[in-house]
């Protein structure tokens, strides 16, 4: 499969996304490289060649949408991950959390049908590779710490105060 991938300037930096033949998002994130995205997509998905474009089309325009407000112009782009059932679950539940509302990694865990899952939910957090499209940066710890984000806890910082309003 040949995959397409482009770069849109945020207030965060350079976010990248990859797109399948069909347009679904296979991988995310502020980063200007594809070679940062490329080996958080999951084998059985993962194209053998990525070309680059000017744009994504729809897929561009949600993420410019988003940074500028629009916080729900990424809540139906179609994303494809996958793993193992729980994680997979886990990625759909994530995409359920609202702009605003961030949630515990307790929360997610119970939202996901595993309350005892605490680690499960952060695993998913942490192997999730469509950025933004999969919200992970609104799961936080207890008591409202922010955890960790593969792309840098300014950008957590930065995604939940633009949720906020």
């Amino acid at each position: 499969m040949t995959a397409l991938s482009a770069i849109t300037d945020t207030p965060i930096g350079p976010f990248t996304t990859i797109v399948d033949d069909a347009g679904v998002v296979l991988a995310s994130g502020w980063t200007a490289t594809v070679d940062d995205l490329v080996p958080l997509i999951h084998r059985s998905l993962r194209p053998v060649d990525i070309r680059p474009a000017p744009t994504l089309g729809s897929v561009t325009k949600a993420v410019d949408e988003y940074h500028r407000g629009d916080l729900a112009a990424v809540d139906d782009v179609p994303v494809a991950q996958t793993s193992g059932e729980f994680l997979v679950h886990a990625w759909k539940i994530l995409r359920t959390v609202p702009a605003g509302s961030p949630v515990t990694y307790s929360e997610f865990a119970a939202m996901s049908g595993r309350p005892t899952a605490i680690r499960g939910a952060a695993s998913a957090c942490a192997r999730n590779a469509a950025a933004l499209f999969v919200p992970c940066h609104r799961v936080l710890r207890i008591g409202g710490a922010l955890g960790g984000f593969r792309w840098g806890l300014p950008a957590k910082e930065w995604l939940l105060a633009h949720e906020r309003g």
